[in-house]
């Protein structure tokens, strides 16, 4: 058996994250402007990281968990 391949995880953790962003917003009722409005990002982006194009750096990921008291 092959060692897990690190792109996997990498994609793995982008999905979850990715998934977890939108859930949170749309339990909300936000739409992705709403949370780039308080988040203090452009609605590009948080499309972007919905759809899994984006990699969010550590600050932007800060942005977001604050608006999600997370």
């Amino acid at each position: 058996m092959n060692a897990p391949d690190p792109k996997d995880q990498e994609y793995n953790a982008r999905h979850i994250l990715a998934r977890r962003i939108r859930l949170m917003r749309v339990s909300r009722s936000w739409s992705q402007e709403v949370l780039a409005e308080l988040a203090d990002l452009h609605r590009t982006y948080i499309g972007a990281l919905e759809r899994e194009e984006r990699n969010p750096c550590l600050d932007n990921l800060e942005k977001i968990a604050k608006v999600f008291d997370v």
